[in-house]
C-alpha cells in the first residue's frame, strides 16, 4: 500500500460530520485514513464509501479482528463489501483465524495487516510476549503487511528484523502516546496518528509538523 507522506490519520471520531470536517482540513496532506469501531459503530459501514467517494482516500479498517475463523470470515466479507481497502486482524488467535481473514482479503484483492503488538502500556502484560511468534507466523503465512508500535522502538525493530526489509509496517502511537514520528519512520513504513491531528486547533498544521 502506497501511503502519501507515510502518514495515516486514525479517524477515531464519533460522527460523520466531525469526520468530514477533519478530512476536509487534512486532505492535502494525507490519502489514507484508518477507521475503527468508534466511527463505524456511530455511522455504520456506509461511512467507508462516503469518505472514499468524497475524498478519494484509501481506508484501512482497524477492527482488530480476533474471533474464530468462520466469524472472522464474515467480518472481513462485510468490511470489504463496504469498500475498505484493508483490514487489521489480531494474530494471537492463531493461523486458522488469520488465514480466514487473509483468504477474504485475497478474494477481494484487498490487503490484510497483521497486528503483532499494540502501542499502549497494557500490551506489555500479555501481547508483547507473543508478538515475535505472531510476526514469525505471519512470515510463514506469506503476510506482507504488519502493525507494530511506535511507542517502543526496540520492539518495533525486533518485529522489523523478523518480517524483513520488504514487509510493510504501519505504526500507531505517535503523538499523544509519546511515539516520535521521525524515529519511527527509520524502522517503519508509515505512522498512524489520531488525536494529535483531529484534536489539534489546526489539523493541517499538525500534519505538516509531523512531517517536518
Amino acid at each position: 500500500m502506497n501511503i502519501k507522506n507515510n502518514l495515516i490519520l486514525a479517524l477515531d471520531v464519533g460522527s460523520e460530520k466531525e469526520a468530514i470536517n477533519i478530512c476536509e482540513k487534512v486532505s492535502d496532506n494525507i490519502d489514507t485514513i484508518k477507521i475503527g469501531y468508534p466511527l463505524a459503530l456511530a455511522e455504520g459501514l456506509e461511512i467507508i464509501k462516503k469518505l472514499k467517494d468524497k475524498f478519494d482516500f484509501k481506508v484501512i479498517c482497524d477492527f482488530k479482528v480476533a474471533d474464530i475463523d468462520a466469524t472472522n470470515e464474515k467480518i472481513c466479507e462485510e468490511t470489504f463489501k463496504a469498500g475498505a481497502d484493508a483490514i487489521i486482524c489480531h494474530g494471537f488467535v492463531g493461523p486458522d483465524s488469520v488465514e480466514a481473514c487473509l483468504n477474504v482479503a485475497k478474494k477481494y484483492e484487498k490487503e490484510l495487516f497483521l497486528l503483532t503488538e499494540m502501542s499502549h502500556p497494557g500490551a506489555k502484560k500479555f501481547l508483547q510476549s507473543s508478538a515475535e511468534e505472531i510476526a514469525k507466523m505471519g512470515v510463514e503465512m506469506g503476510i506482507t503487511n504488519y502493525v507494530a508500535p511506535a511507542t517502543r522502538l526496540d520492539r518495533l525493530q525486533v518485529i522489523r528484523d523478523i518480517v524483513g526489509p520488504d514487509a510493510y509496517i504501519i505504526s500507531p502511537g505517535v503523538g499523544k502516546q509519546g511515539g516520535d514520528g521521525k524515529k519511527t519512520l527509520e524502522i517503519s513504513n508509515a505512522i498512524i496518528v489520531g488525536r494529535s491531528i483531529y484534536e489539534a486547533d489546526n489539523p493541517k498544521i499538525a500534519c505538516e509538523n509531523l512531517l517536518n
